[in-house]
């Protein structure tokens, strides 16, 4: 107690004792992390196991090292988001750059993997995700229908692609045959060969390409199904079909993606109503 006293660790808790013992212990190993981390993890030890769990779980990445706060889960909560109740206009990419992305790409199989994943999201109107998660069992050519297995909120349903469609996707699925099992769209290189191609990937190729077809908008995945909806609507299908096809849950969603309509083909056709039909009685005077 007295040699206690004179050193200045009486009333200390266990903790201070093993953590100034995990100092002598560990200095050589942990020299670089400092007392104070080595200090925190002996305290941490001390708790119970599923307290000390969300402790490291919340604090410490899996490396060990500590996280940004940035990072930590509830950090961002009570912050409304920057985007919340903004709208911003569709501007999908017109016909003619569509095609000259996938003539840009070339007739490579990273060029034929490139213009079937835009065939895919631009005549199926497919998400990135339902596409990259899409395997060689879910294409019916005779039916001429696409199984989403994987759509937004976990739900399940068939899509239809017209003929055009099919022919651009056939070099392809050519290629595809000389690779391992996998999904449809797939790492061809490389030890991952088989593999899901990455959004990432995706998104990167695409911003490549469009920049070498002199593409002055933005050209991302997800631009492609906006035209898809438009062409739709354009050739007089109805919104609910557009609706299905799209796999939105919401009515009001599909009407978003109808506002790349140009306001002078709105005029026009509206313009190019016919008169009124009224009955031989009626008349205005």
């Amino acid at each position: 107690m007295a040699i206690a006293q004179r050193r200045g660790t009486w009333g200390q808790p266990r903790c201070c004792f093993e953590a100034r013992a995990a100092m002598r212990v560990h200095r050589p190993a942990d020299f670089r992390y400092g007392r104070r981390r080595v200090a925190r993890r002996v305290a941490a030890s001390a708790v119970p196991s599923d307290a000390r769990y969300m402790t490291d779980l919340v604090l410490l990445d899996a490396a060990g090292r500590r996280r940004s706060p940035a990072a930590m889960p509830g950090f961002h909560c009570g912050r409304p988001p920057r985007n919340k109740g903004l709208r911003y206009p569709a501007d999908p990419p017109a016909v003619d750059e569509i095609v000259a992305v996938m003539r840009v790409a070339g007739d490579t199989p990273h060029g034929l993997r490139t213009r079937a994943l835009i065939v895919v999201l631009w005549r199926a109107g497919l998400r990135i995700s339902e596409a990259l998660a899409l395997a060689e069992s879910d294409l019916d050519r005779s039916r001429g229908s696409v199984l989403v297995r994987r759509g937004k909120g976990a739900k399940r349903r068939q899509v239809g692609m017209d003929r055009w469609a099919w022919e651009q996707l056939d070099p392809w699925l050519r290629v595809r045959v000389s690779l391992p099992v996998g999904a449809l769209l797939c790492v061809i290189d490389g030890p991952t060969q088989g593999r899901p191609w990455s959004p990432a990937a995706v998104r990167t190729t695409l911003r490549s390409h469009a920049v070498r077809a002199g593409v002055r908008r933005r050209f991302a995945p997800h631009q492609l199904r906006h035209p898809h909806a438009v062409e739709m609507a354009r050739e007089g299908v109805s919104l609910n079909v557009i609706q299905r096809q799209l796999g939105h849950a919401n009515l009001g969603i599909t009407s978003v993606y109808l506002q790349g309509i140009d306001n002078s083909e709105i005029i026009e056709t509206v313009g190019a109503r016919a008169a009124p039909t009224l009955p031989a009685s009626a008349g205005l005077r």
